[in-house]
């Protein structure tokens, strides 16, 4: 793999730009023996399930471990913190005097924490196929306003409803291993009507500044042959604007309001509450052509023969350690197509997560990718693009999901053995970008 250290001036970010780390909570924080527990812990039980046969019952043991954690944001020097709220946790007794503590920290310290929601970590007793499970989310979030609002600088409602549902409930290879196909839609429709009941709630509490975090990338059709362009049409839909458009125009793509359940015209009164600011998670580009009749291995998913459209690779790119390929212009696409699609109706922009997966301490290959993914946010500025602020992901080595610990997005590097924490070279570049930007 090629080496390149980054040595150009980064390009100015206009004052007040927001510059950031995310975490989430189950992938950090432990201490599973003080919570209740989640369809995680369920999922990560069953044999099989995670690639090393992990937990994340330890993690990187951030429940007792986060004044270090906090210590490690002071120095890198960050604007601010996006962590989650686990809702297992907040479900049991005191475990909303962890949050209150790492609030009051972060405050002290000069960050500004940014609070998650829901990442994932959906309690066992509930279940986002039933509609009730959306007023049950309002019902948390109030009760986590009403505890933390006075102190807590911007909301995120939902992290990646459209991860969360493909991976968990159509392919089955993340909590809680669904294997739903299209029959997952309603888990679609039911969390973006938590979305919207939690914006009211948040309203109701008194806060404000209040965003969601959606997963994008463009998607690029495999060639020109309307039927590979039929195909990536069709994904864009289901992995993009599935998403967008409910909670930014008010209306689903055409042909998928009748799929989904209930009273879909009221609900979308309710999804397309206004927001403050719109998250975005970018990682990657992907190519789409037409189904070609066998299960498609790519990125670490298992495509079934059954999808109208297969993923293919993107050649003459590099890859990151989980295979993805590394492709910072198509972030500028990116912004630029969603500023054109939605218009006005789209609010300030916030990249809520980017980042990439490296083995080392000596990470020079995560330099380069963040330095160039933070030009290509650069250029969508000039273009026009009201885009707030940056996060990347993520702080610290974590839990990587069905990867297990096998995977390595962190700007700190965690032994998993002895938990002991240590800043990569990465961390030193990004200090050092943030006191140039400032």
């Amino acid at each position: 793999m090629i080496r390149r250290m980054v040595t150009n001036p980064m390009p100015q970010f206009p004052a007040g730009f927001l510059w950031g780390v995310s975490t989430s909570a189950h992938q950090i924080e432990g201490a599973a023996d003080v919570r209740e527990p989640s369809v995680w812990d369920v999922f990560t039980a069953e044999p099989g399930r995670v690639k090393d046969g992990s937990t994340a019952a330890v993690a990187c043991d951030s429940y007792h471990r986060y004044h270090e954690d906090v210590a490690l944001l002071a120095g890198l020097g960050v604007d601010a913190y996006r962590f989650s709220v686990s809702w297992p946790r907040v479900d049991s007794p005191g475990g909303l005097d962890f949050y209150d503590r790492l609030v009051d920290a972060l405050c002290a310290a000069g960050v500004r924490p940014v609070v998650t929601l829901f990442h994932w970590d959906l309690p066992v007793a509930l279940d986002w196929l039933e509609r009730d499970t959306a007023s049950r989310f309002a019902d948390h979030v109030s009760v986590v306003a009403e505890r933390l609002g006075d102190r807590v600088a911007k909301w995120i409602t939902l992290n990646e409803p459209a991860e969360h549902t493909l991976l968990g409930h159509a392919l089955g290879v993340h909590a809680p291993g669904r294997r739903l196909m299209f029959d997952a839609l309603p888990v679609a429709h039911h969390q973006l009507l938590a979305h919207g009941l939690a914006v009211r709630a948040l309203r109701a509490a008194g806060a404000g500044d209040i965003g969601i975090a959606n997963s994008h990338g463009p998607t690029w059709a495999a060639s020109e042959k309307p039927e590979d362009r039929e195909a990536a049409e069709f994904y864009d839909l289901l992995l993009n604007r599935l998403f967008s458009d409910p909670v930014l125009i008010g209306r689903y793509p055409e042909g998928i309001g009748e799929l989904m359940p209930g009273d879909v015209e009221a609900d979308l009164k309710v999804i397309a509450e206004p927001i403050d600011w719109y998250g975005i998670n970018y990682y990657a580009p992907t190519r789409v052509g037409a189904p070609q009749g066998a299960e498609i291995e790519f990125g670490g998913l298992s495509f079934p023969a059954e999808l109208p459209f297969t993923v293919r690779e993107i050649e003459d790119r590099p890859v990151t350690d989980f295979g993805w390929p590394v492709v910072p212009e198509a972030l500028t696409e990116l912004l630029t197509g969603f500023a054109g699609r939605y218009c006005d109706r789209l609010p300030p922009v916030l990249i809520t997560e980017n980042g990439c997966s490296y083995e080392g301490v000596d990470d020079q290959e995560r330099i380069a990718y963040l330095d160039g993914h933070i030009r290509a946010l650069h250029r969508a500025v000039e273009a026009g693009v009201d885009v707030r602020g940056y996060f990347v992901w993520s702080l610290l080595d974590n839990f990587e999901w069905a990867e297990g610990y096998a995977r390595r997005f962190g700007l700190v590097h965690t032994d998993f053995e002895t938990l002991e924490r240590t800043p990569k070279a990465s961390y030193t570049w990004l200090r050092d970008l943030l006191r140039a930007q400032r």
